[in-house]
């Protein structure tokens, strides 16, 4: 009477075995890929140290950066299991500092979720766009040479009618050579001086006498211009949470270094090249 019931468990066993992997539980941070000696190596050690590998190495495919991860994670934990005797000051203090540092980046990341209310959002674009002036913008083109000399032969030979990007694409030796001369849309400030001041008095579609700069000289065609407004709110709202959040940052980290016990009185006298004995480490 028994070998059915041994066949009847045969199958049982079969069944379960042949049952799809989803049935399993699903990995995850704590999932153990790997014990040596008494030590697990979890999914979240090998995540942790391919978030940390250069990019370079970020890039390979995931087959080979998995294998490679855990054949080092295991290499390293046998390593450590071998080392006897008292880690040196380098070591501890290394943990003791990235351990602070890590808990001080999760304490920031915290205040940096903090919600944004709509009061702070339209206070914080106010003080930056209330009372801005308006500014003019400029769309420029220019060739650039070395000698004055050059320049004004371009001139002529533009005063002549030739077409100013082509010469530009022949002649500039200007990164913006190769695009006709074109230098796109800027406003005050981000051109040299000399450059800015010679744009500003010129009309568009008129085209300046040589200008010298520190990088040469140039042969300027002014396109067009406008006069930049104040940008909408919802425009500008990502970057300005950001900053409202940035400040917040700031002034909780100075509010609670100011609430701590604080005695700097131990570093008082210590002559500052002392940090660079690296020897004391050992």
């Amino acid at each position: 009477m028994q070998k059915p019931l041994t066949f009847l468990s045969s199958l049982a066993f079969a069944a379960a075995v042949a049952l799809p992997v989803a049935a399993q539980d699903e990995p995850g941070v704590d999932t153990v890929v790997a014990t040596v000696n008494d030590t697990e190596i979890t999914l979240g050690h090998m995540m942790v140290a391919r978030a940390t590998l250069p990019q370079q190495y970020q890039q390979l495919p995931d087959d080979v950066l998995f294998k490679g991860i855990l054949d080092q994670l295991v290499q390293q934990t046998a390593l450590a299991d071998s080392f006897t005797g008292e880690l040196p000051p380098r070591v501890t203090i290394s943990i003791e500092n990235e351990t602070r540092s890590l808990t001080a980046g999760e304490a920031v990341e915290g205040l940096m979720g903090a919600e944004v209310s709509d009061e702070e959002l339209k206070a914080a674009y106010d003080a930056e766009y209330e009372n801005a002036e308006p500014s003019q913008e400029f769309n420029a083109s220019h060739i650039l040479v070395e000698t004055e000399e050059e320049a004004k032969a371009i001139k002529e030979e533009l005063d002549g009618g030739a077409d100013f990007a082509e010469v530009a694409r022949e002649k500039s030796t200007g990164p913006s050579g190769p695009s006709g001369g074109s230098l796109g849309w800027f406003g005050p400030g981000m051109m040299v001086p000399e450059f800015e001041e010679a744009v500003a008095e010129m009309e568009p579609e008129s085209v300046s006498d040589p200008i010298k700069t520190q990088f040469g000289w140039h042969v300027i065609r002014l396109n067009e211009t406008r006069t930049s407004e104040a940008p909408e709110l919802d425009e500008v709202r990502e970057e300005l949470e950001t900053q409202i959040r940035q400040t917040k940052v700031q002034e909780a980290i100075e509010g609670l270094t100011a609430k701590a016990e604080v005695d700097r009185s131990g570093a008082e006298g210590i002559d500052p090249t002392v940090l660079k004995n690296l020897d004391w480490l050992n």
